[in-house]
């Protein structure tokens, strides 16, 4: 969707200049791995107007491949609003009717599902439609070579309503698994990642966000389940926080990409995500490489000193 963040650093009422770039789970993570140098492809729907021109171009200057990419000539594309502040931004969507709702289960016939080494879906995509939800279902079903991971992305607005119970169905279905456990308190009633990994018994993985506090997985291994493994999040000055999660995901899945280890991936997730959380728009830009390594490298004692700050990491 095309995302309009304020220009000037005063309340939303006051603000008379917005910036526009683009915002939306899916093309979130999609920028942020191949930022990260992994190739990703975008597939979704927009309207036959300038913001969705803007975003084709946009995406694709990321390095992202948007061939795939509907141009709807009779719906507009979905836009959103962004009141920034550090300690959380409100949103307001404008997306009722727009193109990407109107995507469906036939998509699947221009696709070649059997290719990607990950798909990765969202629960508002399921959410915008019924068609949409049917799409993801198809998308869930569908033989596949590689990984399907499905980030919960709670939305209560969109399911207002509607059922949120389909988001059991489509998470068991898939292979990964990533939920805040804020959300996971709402639609399943707990965000313990034990309690809840009882719940989901079908993924092979499953990350569960405990926001500035960290991040919990648990992997099948042979049959069975491991010991859950916990990383503390790296400590930001935060600028802003919509996004963060989209940048977790695509840092976590680049890591798994790689064949890391359960704590190093946790750790590139927060390390991707704490470049988010230093700007006002959904995707910041990947911190410097020989960063990234030293801190993938470092001791519990000095990834808690660290700190991501305007001067940098600096060690508090």
């Amino acid at each position: 969707m095309a995302l309009f963040v304020p220009a000037e650093a005063l309340p939303a009422h006051q603000v008379r200049t917005w910036k526009r770039t683009v915002g939306g789970a899916e093309s979130n993570v999609a920028c942020h791995l191949a930022g990260l140098g992994v190739r990703s492809s975008w597939v979704s729907a927009v309207g036959k107007d300038p913001f969705g021109q803007a975003l084709l171009a946009e995406i694709s200057a990321a390095g992202v491949d948007v061939g795939a990419v509907t141009i709807d000539p009779a719906r507009p594309t979905g836009l959103y609003i962004k009141e920034s502040g550090a300690q959380g931004s409100p949103v307001r969507y404008y997306r009722s009717g727009s193109a990407a709702s109107g995507m469906g289960p036939e998509l699947l016939a221009r696709l070649d599902l059997s290719t990607p080494d990950v798909i990765h879906l969202s629960g508002i995509t399921a959410a915008l439609s019924e068609s949409c939800l049917e799409l993801v279902r198809a998308v869930l079903a569908a033989p596949r070579a590689g990984l399907v991971s499905f980030d919960v992305n709670w939305r209560p607005a969109l399911w207002a309503g509607r059922d949120p119970a389909v988001l059991t169905e489509l998470a068991d279905l898939a292979d990964l698994v990533l939920v805040g456990d804020d959300e996971a308190e709402v639609v399943w009633g707990t965000g313990d990642p034990v309690r809840l990994r009882a719940h989901l018994p079908g993924p092979a993985a499953l990350v569960v966000k405990h926001g500035a506090r960290g991040a919990t997985l648990i992997e099948r291994v042979d049959g069975r389940d491991t010991a859950p493994v916990f990383a503390p999040a790296l400590r930001v000055d935060v600028v802003e926080p919509v996004g963060a999660g989209d940048a977790f995901a695509a840092g976590f899945l680049a890591a798994t990409l790689r064949g890391a280890e359960p704590g190093k991936r946790l750790r590139s997730g927060h390390l991707q995500a704490a470049s988010t959380l230093r700007t006002q728009d959904d995707v910041g830009q990947p911190l410097p490489a020989p960063v990234v390594a030293e801190l993938l490298a470092a001791d519990e004692r000095d990834w808690a000193a660290a700190r991501l700050t305007d001067d940098g990491v600096v060690r508090t």
